[in-house]
């Protein structure tokens, strides 16, 4: 399942995304993965979640990212959930990224069971209509 969490800066789409990764650690019985970019969630995200600095393995760019989650997903057959902060930061790009991002990931998501949620700054206005059925309500 992918879903999308939205919202200008400001709104409060870290500290939603933060509730969920830890909601997801105590009721998951395999591995919650949270990617950021940088190391500024460290003290907020559970210990037991694995958390990951895109900087630090130079993902930059929609494939790279595509590439690392699903290296993740392949490497770990326990992952249940992987959260992704600063998704247009780290693909570089604006929302017309978005579509088909999510394309690729609601792909890997189905074959591999993991539910992936990501982090847009943007309204849903500002998406394509084919993505607003995943944005969390």
């Amino acid at each position: 399942m992918i879903t999308l969490l939205i919202g200008k800066k400001g709104s409060g789409k870290t500290k939603k995304l933060i509730e969920l990764a830890n909601e997801a650690v105590q009721n998951s019985n395999g591995n919650v993965v949270v990617i950021e970019k940088g190391l500024k969630l460290t003290y907020d995200i559970s210990h037991k979640a694995r958390l990951v600095d895109s900087d630090a393995y130079g993902i930059e760019g929609l494939d790279a990212l595509v590439g690392f989650v699903s290296g993740i997903c392949a490497a770990n057959y326990d992952v249940t959930d992987v959260f992704v902060d600063s998704t247009l930061k780290i693909t570089g790009k604006g929302v017309e990224e978005v579509e088909p991002l999510t394309a690729k990931l609601k792909t890997l998501s189905e074959s591999s069971n993991v539910n992936i949620c990501l982090l847009i700054s943007a309204d849903a206005e500002e998406l394509p209509a084919s993505v607003r059925e995943f944005v969390a309500k």
